[in-house]
C-alpha cells in the first residue's frame, strides 16, 4: 500500500487522518459542507482519482455511515474528535456515488489496495459502507395468501 497507510480502515491512512483533523479544526456550522465538499470533489473527478482525494472520500463516507442504521460507529483515535452533525439525508446518495468513484477503474486508491493481498478485505470494507447508505431493499412475504 502507499507510504502513510498504517491499516485497512477508513482513517488508517495520512490523508483521512488530516482529513479528520481539519474537521475539527473546521467549525461546527461549516463541517457538512467540508464533507459534502469531499464527496463533490471526489465524483466530479472525471481524469485520474489520485490516493489522497479517494482516501478522503473514503473517510467522509465512513462518518456519514456512522449516522445510518446499521453504520459502525468511529471508533479509531485517528477520527475527528469533535463533535459532527447530524448529516442531512441528501449526503447519502452522494456518499455512495463517491464510493463508486473510488473503486471504479481510474482510481489509484483501489489499484493501489488491488496490488495488495488485503485488496479484497479492503473492498469488503467498502462493499459494507455502500450497504449501509443504500441497503438493499428486503423482500416483504406476501401475505395476502396466508391461510
Amino acid at each position: 500500500m502507499t507510504i502513510g497507510t498504517w491499516d485497512i480502515g477508513p482513517f488508517e491512512n495520512d490523508m483521512a487522518a488530516d482529513f479528520a483533523y481539519t474537521l475539527d479544526e473546521t467549525p461546527k456550522d461549516k463541517r457538512e459542507s467540508l464533507v459534502r465538499a469531499t464527496l463533490t470533489r471526489t465524483i466530479h473527478t472525471r481524469d485520474y482519482l489520485e490516493s489522497p482525494e479517494g482516501a478522503e472520500a473514503v473517510a467522509a463516507v465512513a462518518l456519514i455511515a456512522a449516522q445510518c442504521p446499521g453504520g459502525e460507529p468511529i471508533s479509531t483515535s485517528y477520527g475527528p474528535e469533535e463533535v459532527l452533525p447530524i448529516f442531512a439525508d441528501d449526503l447519502q446518495p452522494l456518499a455512495v456515488e463517491a464510493l463508486d468513484r473510488v473503486v471504479a477503474e481510474a482510481s489509484e486508491l483501489a489499484e493501489l489496495w488491488d496490488e495488495t493481498p488485503d485488496g479484497p478485505r479492503w473492498r469488503q470494507i467498502i462493499g459494507g459502507l455502500r450497504a449501509v447508505l443504500a441497503p438493499e431493499p428486503k423482500l416483504q412475504e406476501d401475505s395476502l395468501f396466508d391461510l
